[in-house]
């Protein structure tokens, strides 16, 4: 498998999505960017070892919901868990795909990946409008090794309906109270600064290419772009770097089996090394799919990404589902997902 060239066909392509006619087996998808990279990944993979291909396109969380209430695709994804009242009303299953982190990525002269230091606070004041130089007091009190420059701040955000910013915002709503009051956690919410960009490839863009700028995206939309990442501090009061083993932790907290409908919280974990904006992401499948095959094709897709796509995914720096997560989500298909009244899945 040529990573890199799966790395870079699928977190450049602002489509990601295959070309060409679907044949009768195909699936289709749309929804979240922030996984868009591996799903895409998966797909050449799975393509390659069973003939089967998928179409996914990457158009944020809020327009991949609409498709799949809409029954447009045959699943929606969505890194904003779905209420549950809405997925009763919808007759959907929401399950864990893989899990992934948001980051924060800044455009600096002379500053190194994760050489600047942020604070939960700090950054809601950013976002906030409250803190609006490079060279505040705030920043340059946590970064006393560090020159900064005085420059405006411009935080740049996504525009689309997006649960990469539902994650972000969750995780400024558990840091700030300001935040959390006057702004909240939503798919999409009233930035109160900055500019906005279209899907993880539009901020990661429009930071690239703005001095001073700041935003939040997917890490892999960071490395992938060679942009440069902060450090955080977590709530164990601890500045740590967005790296794999950091994302491992915030996971290996998350409440599992206490979580209605897989939409376990990863937001602030406690613990020395967890990254603090961490989550899982979400597969919407209609119960009662238009068509059994086509539904039996998206999940024969996902049982051999939780069987096999491990090492495609952690190439790309998100983390699988744990075994027993993945084998509850096969439980729910056997049970949940059905045809004339029959189970689609039996294995």
């Amino acid at each position: 498998m040529k990573f890199n060239h799966i790395l870079g066909a699928a977190a450049l392509s602002l489509g990601l999505a295959f070309s060409g006619a679907a044949s009768a087996a195909d699936i289709t998808g749309a929804g979240a960017t922030f996984p868009a990279p591996v799903y895409q990944a998966w797909a050449v993979a799975y393509k390659d070892k069973t003939g089967t291909g998928l179409n996914y396109q990457s158009i944020g969380s809020g327009a991949g919901q609409t498709q799949i209430f809409n029954r447009t695709v045959d699943f929606g994804a969505s890194d904003a868990p779905v209420a549950t009242d809405k997925l009763a009303a919808q007759k959907l299953l929401q399950f864990p795909a893989v899990i992934g982190s948001v980051v924060a990525i800044v455009n600096l002269d002379g500053v190194k990946a994760n050489q600047i230091k942020l604070t939960g606070s700090v950054l809601a004041d950013i976002y906030l409008g409250k803190i609006t130089k490079w060279n505040d007091p705030k920043i340059a009190a946590l970064n006393k090794d560090s020159q900064l420059p005085d420059l405006a701040i411009v935080p740049v955000y996504r525009s689309d309906g997006s649960g990469t910013t539902y994650v972000f915002a969750s995780y400024l709503s558990a840091v700030s109270p300001e935040w959390k009051s006057n702004v909240g956690a939503a798919t999409s919410v009233q930035w109160p600064a900055g500019a906005g960009g279209k899907g993880n490839e539009g901020v990661a863009g429009t930071v690239k290419n703005t001095k001073g700028a700041i935003g939040y995206v997917e890490y892999i939309y960071a490395s992938s772009n060679s942009l440069i990442t902060t450090e955080l501090q977590n709530k164990a009061g601890k500045f740590v770097s967005p790296t794999v083993p950091a994302f491992q932790a915030a996971a290996a907290n998350a409440d599992w089996a206490g979580a209605k409908d897989f939409a376990a919280s990863m937001i602030d974990t406690p613990g020395d090394a967890t990254w603090p904006i961490t989550s899982a992401t979400f597969i919407l499948l209609p119960k009662e799919p238009k068509s059994g095959a086509q539904a039996e094709e998206v999940i024969k897709f996902f049982d051999w990404a939780f069987k096999e796509g491990g090492p495609i995914a952690e190439k790309l720096h998100y983390i699988p589902l744990p075994e027993d997560v993945a084998n509850r989500v096969r439980e729910a298909w056997k049970t949940e997902v059905k045809a004339d009244g029959k189970p689609v899945w039996t294995n």
